[in-house]
């Protein structure tokens, strides 16, 4: 599946969140207002006033629509205020194959996102509970895999099982990174391995899908988790329903790359709105964390 799909089901842009102002910066009445105080929902065109959408954790009042989040206001509203510790924060790719361009985009997503890479991860406490914590952020590159996504996945399984506390995961990707070739399918393999090793080791696993989820990267560590959650009306498929329908000259039912779709056909434990999200999480810290006595009903 490519960014462009995963970008275009419901318009949204592959943007960072953080300072986002109207499209046209006007109020529904044409008054002029200041940069960054009000936003637009990509769903139904309502105006939202910021602060209150940040209230809201970027869930549209009008329609319900879950505004993609960057990787950073994923980590502020799940890990315990200031807890969190990024790890390998300035690990680049190495461009592996020389793709003629490819570190110059690298570059232009570095200065639009401040990010490094399309992963960050680190430990963190979740109401006070150790946790690892890994979150993928679609505005870097697309959320694509490459060598960089698929080693600090792999390091953060590492330090979940070498301080057994469970490992949290964020999802959200249009797939293996291009520009890498064969390198990036291998993180597939890499990645799916480090998690086997993980259940052999008794270590939890939490993965939770964001909008969108696809190809390479659902088809691997994504999909093995012990606990597989969506929020709600994510895209979630291996490939998009355009591609499918193109090459199989069928036509899909609607909803079939939605969260609640992949939900009533076996592929997710549950689907929780934004909102209800860290309070399931905290619950299933509790009960998956080794020293946990609460235990699983």
């Amino acid at each position: 599946m490519t960014q462009h799909e995963a970008s275009s089901r419901s318009g949204e842009q592959p943007q960072p969140a953080e300072g986002a102002g109207p499209s046209d910066g006007v109020r529904p009445g044409g008054e002029a207002v200041p940069d960054g105080l009000w936003t637009k929902c990509s769903e139904c065109g309502e105006m939202l006033y910021q602060p209150e959408a940040l209230d809201e954790l970027y869930v549209c009042r009008h329609c319900g629509h879950h505004k993609r989040l960057t990787a950073r206001e994923r980590i502020a509203i799940t890990a315990d205020a200031e807890s969190f510790q990024e790890h390998d924060a300035g690990m680049r790719s190495s461009d592996p194959l020389g793709f003629p361009g490819y570190r110059d985009k690298l570059g232009e997503d570095e200065a639009r996102t401040g990010l490094r890479e399309a992963r960050v991860w680190g430990e963190c406490a979740v109401e006070g509970m150790p946790t690892v914590l890994a979150v993928m952020d679609f505005s870097f590159r697309g959320g694509s895999m490459g060598s960089v996504v698929g080693e600090k996945f792999a390091r953060a399984a590492e330090r979940a099982i070498e301080r057994r506390v469970p490992l949290l995961v964020f999802a959200c990707s249009g797939g293996a990174r291009m520009q890498e070739g064969i390198v990036s399918l291998l993180q597939m393999a890499k990645t799916t391995a480090v998690v086997s090793r993980m259940a052999r080791e008794r270590v939890a696993f939490i993965a939770v899908y964001t909008d969108p989820l696809t190809a390479g990267v659902f088809a691997s560590f994504a999909s093995v988790a012990d606990v597989a959650i969506a929020e709600q009306n994510a895209l979630i498929g291996f490939a998009g329903p355009r591609v499918i329908e193109k090459a199989f000259n069928i036509k899909l039912p609607p909803g079939s790359h939605t969260a609640e779709f992949q939900s009533e056909h076996g592929m997710l434990d549950m689907v929780v709105p934004r909102r209800g999200l860290r309070p399931l999480l905290v619950r299933l810290l509790r009960m998956l964390s080794p020293d946990s006595e609460e235990g699983i009903e």
